[in-house]
């Protein structure tokens, strides 16, 4: 057992016991963190608001045998423009859950943690939601090992024909190579997500195109296949299933 000083981003928290709250952390040093926060959930709780989900905070944690206790908390970034946006929440949301179910516990996760943290900035000066939740999921996808193929075809590495996309086969499929069971994409898609990709995401803008939900449901269903799990949240357009 031991005090250790950290720094993370709360991604949720759930009731534990009568009056505390476990919350749960990514953290760059030490990957998905549970901590108990005591008496949260009173209305003198000297912890106030600032362990709500989406704050990035400072902490000071008591590691006991099971749970950490949170025993000091500073906010350092609170992201206040985010939660006065429905459409920002949900972005901010979907990408909140999406770590979580990548991140481990008591694994480094630096690259994740900032990729998270980028994306939480981008959302709070006012950057576009659908296409701003596409480029962080395929960098997501990116950060496990699991980037998909978008300017050659995975399957034989061709750079034409590209109009299709497999969630299996691992992104973009020629029409060589299309056995069935692929996406056809809408004209232009293939270079959005392209682009989307290799955006930065530290003063993103996102490009001028109808494309934005495609991408979006694109990139969502891609991180659903390999995480093998879905994302709450709103379903978006993706294209057509080939024949």
């Amino acid at each position: 057992m031991s005090i250790r000083h950290d720094q993370g981003i709360v991604l949720r928290g759930y009731p534990f016991g009568e009056a505390d709250r476990v919350v749960v952390i990514v953290s760059p040093n030490h990957g998905q963190v549970r901590a108990v926060a005591k008496g949260v959930r009173r209305t003198r709780s000297r912890f106030g608001g600032r362990l709500e989900p989406l704050t990035h905070v400072d902490l000071v944690l008591y590691q006991g045998r099971n749970l950490a206790t949170v025993t000091q908390v500073s906010v350092i970034e609170a992201f206040p423009r985010i939660r006065q946006d429905l459409d920002a929440v949900m972005v901010a949301g979907t990408m909140a859950e999406a770590v979580g179910k990548v991140v481990v516990e008591e694994e480094p996760s630096h690259r994740v943690f900032l990729l998270l943290l980028r994306g939480l900035r981008a959302l709070e000066n006012g950057a576009g939601g659908m296409d701003l939740m596409a480029s962080f999921l395929l960098k997501l996808s990116d950060a496990i090992g699991q980037a998909p193929a978008l300017e050659h075809c995975a399957a034989c590495g061709a750079e034409d024909r590209l109009g299709r996309f497999s969630m299996a086969g691992g992104g973009l499929i020629c029409g060589r190579c299309d056995t069935g069971g692929t996406i056809r994409l809408r004209d232009g898609l293939t270079e959005h997500l392209a682009r989307l990709s290799a955006a930065d995401l530290s003063g993103f803008t996102s490009p001028d195109s109808n494309l934005a939900t495609d991408a979006a449901g694109l990139a969502r269903r891609f991180v659903e296949y390999h995480i093998e799990s879905g994302l709450a949240g709103l379903a978006f357009g993706t294209g057509r299933r080939s024949r």
